[in-house]
């Protein structure tokens, strides 16, 4: 049975920086493409940022391009998402996602497993 964990969440200010971990169990990072959504009260899960195996490229929303990097850790079953310059607009419920490997995962329904989700709270 696939699992996704997700930590790293937490409580900063606007400009600060948080690393977001999702460990893998059950899959091999090499047979999953894994993104990372996110989701606040009374709006649907949207997406953020995504790594398209095998060609490891890798694709952001429009809000977080040039601030959020997201990476992979084979060897760890790890994928990670460093924020910086935070903004309150960040605030969210962040998930981890795993999805078929060669796919573009950006939209929920491709999805096949999700995390439980961390929550980041950005202050202004």
């Amino acid at each position: 049975q696939v699992q996704l964990v997700e930590s790293g969440g937490g409580l900063v200010q606007a400009g600060d920086s948080l690393r977001l971990s999702c460990v893998v169990s059950g899959r091999s990072l090499s047979t999953a493409s894994m993104a990372w959504f996110r989701q606040t009260p009374g709006h649907e899960r949207e997406f953020v940022a995504t790594i398209r195996v095998p060609s490891d490229t890798a694709y952001y929303a429009d809000s977080v391009r040039g601030r959020f990097t997201m990476s992979r850790d084979n060897a760890k079953n790890t994928i990670y998402l460093q924020m910086s310059s935070l903004k309150p607009d960040d605030t969210a419920l962040y998930f981890c996602a795993a999805g078929a490997v060669q796919l573009t995962l950006m939209v929920p329904a491709q999805v096949q497993v999700w995390g439980q989700g961390t929550q980041v709270t950005v202050s202004s």
